[in-house]
């Protein structure tokens, strides 16, 4: 029970930052040709992973949406799959069964297996390449985003820091085990 209600509190809040720095990571996205996340934001957050900027007489050109998702447990109802364009999701497995629904919801889904819960990220970093992908923004949770930085594939760190104190029941940054000294 208190495990429940300590993740009830992490999540009662839809911002914790405010309005000045959802536009800049709007801005980020518009810049970027690819917004990557993972499976664990996918459930956990249902995003739409695309660019809400309203620019007088400008079109604003989408990035392409990336899932990493080892197990293609993305739900073909999920909202990344209900906009224009194939979202890509990379997995681990070549499941053809779990594949199916997921290319019948307008997906573009590729195997790309580095183990039985993980995909290869320098596979996806040349993957996107070859699809002519030149700047790629990762907008996910703790666990992918410590993959990436333990893969060394982040040039760039952006972080808001919020005025909120959120305890040690809060979500890390990064999660990289077996880091235990400074250096």
């Amino acid at each position: 029970p208190l495990r429940r209600q300590r993740q009830m509190c992490i999540r009662d809040s839809k911002w914790i930052t405010g309005e000045a720095a959802r536009l800049d990571v709007q801005r980020l996205r518009a810049r970027s040709s690819a917004i990557v996340t993972g499976i664990g934001t996918i459930l956990a957050d249902d995003p739409s992973l695309n660019v809400r900027l309203e620019m007088p007489g400008v079109t604003v050109r989408q990035p392409l949406r990336v899932i990493l998702d080892p197990h293609l447990s993305t739900p073909p109802s999920a909202r990344v799959l209900a906009l224009p364009g194939a979202p890509l999701i990379i997995s681990a497995t070549g499941d053809a069964v779990a594949r199916e629904p997921l290319e019948r919801a307008g997906a573009d889904v590729v195997c790309l297996p580095n183990g039985p819960d993980a995909v290869d990220l320098d596979g996806v970093m040349a993957l996107l390449a070859e699809r002519e992908v030149n700047e790629v923004f990762v907008e996910s949770g703790a666990t992918l985003s410590g993959a990436f930085l333990r893969a060394g594939l982040i040039d760039e760190l952006v972080v808001y820091m919020a005025p909120k104190l959120m305890g040690d029941g809060g979500r890390g940054l990064f999660h990289l085990p077996g880091i235990e000294k400074m250096a």
